[in-house]
């Protein structure tokens, strides 16, 4: 675009051609006279501090602040007659419209081929309330909001460090979506934040339309076959800065409520926020129960439909039915019903209104599962281990790394039902298969530190250190 011209009425015209003013009705303006010199004032309505700009509109005309009765200097102006802290000034139009749409104003002045940018902005937010995926017993109640600023504010309240930077960038051609890159200078992976500042600049998009997920799938794409999530990603202000403290890099997005981590690992999802509000020993036992529960959230259901469909001897002995043997195309159907089931009734219970949630679940799991068993949809065994194994899902901290582990585990159920032991065994392959081959940001490991292998990582990964313990000495590199 061009510059600014020094002729205010060229620069009215420009706006217009550039703004939908007059048509779209939350764009306002103003005609000013400071003093004998002519100004024009452009923002959007419910993004500019009403008050604020009174007193700046009001200093600016008052007589006794224009005893020269024109501007002949604007730096000097601005410097001079506007108190409010957050003006700056700009002779590009790109730049005005990036902030007339981002929620500044401006102010042109006749005779200058500068404007000048008030950062006045006041964007409608919801309260900060603690996420409801990562609840926790004890600690902080806070959790991420849709404004940036406010998710900058909650960071730097906790790490009061002259190192911790947020650095901006827009992505998308028409949003301009407000994208913050948060590390620790002398913490965080140089070559890492360098290859992020350059793939943010390179990304090709007209708009981020669902925020952060937008940007995930723009930063790391994968393929169908792998649906373990590639970033991950948290609401919770206290979690952020424990990444941060380890050298981490964070994505900041506006309209988002989280930010994203860099880089990705497997362990990552089985860490809660819960493990550090509790003593150590309790937060050992309870991330390894979190541990097993993936394992028997994937393969409990497949080896119970393997035995009990193709190995009548084991079945018996173990007593896993109660009435004895089942014809295999029986069990595969109880076992495929009852997950469709149990899916739908979790998808449905996490849709639905928290007023209607819990009756929704009990409806599901006594009413409707006791006239299954009625019906001959399913058994009481196959209920029993469907339940185990939505409880052990359920468990896991990260819903979105849940989902993944469901998708896996009806994938080693339809090969187990197919090719019976071969397809167990070679679904299972296929399915450590697809996790090994996750892609991560930057080509970085997915089972890091376990592949390459860092013992003195892992340790800290698989057990909950105390506080004077897990102060890393120095951070581990990737």
């Amino acid at each position: 675009m061009n510059k600014l011209s020094e002729n205010i009425d060229d620069n009215i015209q420009t706006a217009g051609e550039l703004f939908p003013i007059g048509t779209s009705f939350d764009l306002i303006t103003r005609d000013l006279y400071l003093g004998d010199t002519r100004g024009y004032w452009i923002g959007i309505n419910g993004f500019c501090k009403t008050e604020i700009l009174q007193q700046i509109f009001s200093d600016l005309q008052n007589p006794l602040y224009m005893k020269d009765s024109v501007v002949e200097n604007i730096q000097n102006y601005m410097n001079a007659r506007i108190g409010y802290a957050q003006a700056s000034l700009t002779d590009d139009w790109d730049t005005i419209v990036r902030n007339v749409l981002s929620g500044p104003s401006v102010l042109l002045i006749d005779g200058f081929a500068q404007a000048i940018i008030l950062d006045v902005r006041s964007y409608p937010t919801r309260g900060i309330d603690e996420p409801d995926t990562e609840k926790v017993t004890r600690g902080s109640r806070d959790g991420f909001v849709e404004t940036m600023l406010f998710n900058t504010n909650l960071i730097r309240r906790r790490i009061r460090s002259p190192q911790l930077t947020f650095e901006i960038q827009n992505v998308g051609t028409e949003s301009k979506t407000d994208v913050a890159i948060a590390y620790i200078k002398g913490y965080v992976n140089e070559e890492l934040l360098d290859t992020l500042r350059k793939k943010l600049q390179s990304l090709q998009v007209t708009s981020l339309t669902m925020g952060s997920k937008s940007l995930e799938e723009l930063l790391v794409h994968k393929r169908w076959y792998n649906p373990l999530p590639c970033i991950h990603s948290t609401e919770r202000p206290d979690v952020a800065c424990s990444y941060l403290m380890e050298g981490y890099l964070l994505l900041i997005v506006d309209n988002s409520p989280e930010a994203l981590i860099l880089p990705c690992t497997f362990f990552q999802f089985t860490q809660s926020p819960e493990d550090y509000y509790k003593s150590p020993i309790v937060g050992s036992y309870f991330r390894l129960v979190r541990f097993v529960c993936i394992f028997i959230s994937l393969l409990l259901m497949p080896i119970f439909l393997l035995i009990t469909a193709y190995y009548p001897d084991i079945t018996e002995k173990w007593q896993l039915l109660a009435d004895g043997t089942l014809p295999a195309p029986t069990l595969i159907f109880y076992v495929l019903v009852v997950e469709f089931g149990l899916d739908l009734f979790k998808y449905s219970a996490s849709l639905s209104s928290s007023r209607f949630a819990g009756s929704l679940s009990i409806v599901g799991g006594l009413i409707i599962g006791d006239i299954a068993v009625s019906l001959n949809w399913a058994t009481v065994e196959v209920l029993f281990y469907a339940a185990v194994t939505l409880l052990t899902s359920l468990s896991l901290s990260s819903m979105e790394f849940s989902d993944a582990v469901r998708v896996y585990r009806i994938f080693l159920i339809l090969m187990t039902a197919v090719f019976r032991l071969w397809g167990f065994v070679g679904g299972l392959l296929l399915v450590i298969l697809s996790a090994v081959t996750t892609p991560t940001f930057a080509g970085t490991s997915y089972l890091w530190p376990l592949y390459p292998f860092n013992w003195a990582a892992l340790k800290t990964l698989l057990f909950r250190y105390p506080t004077f313990r897990a102060q890393p000495s120095k951070i581990w590199k990737h």
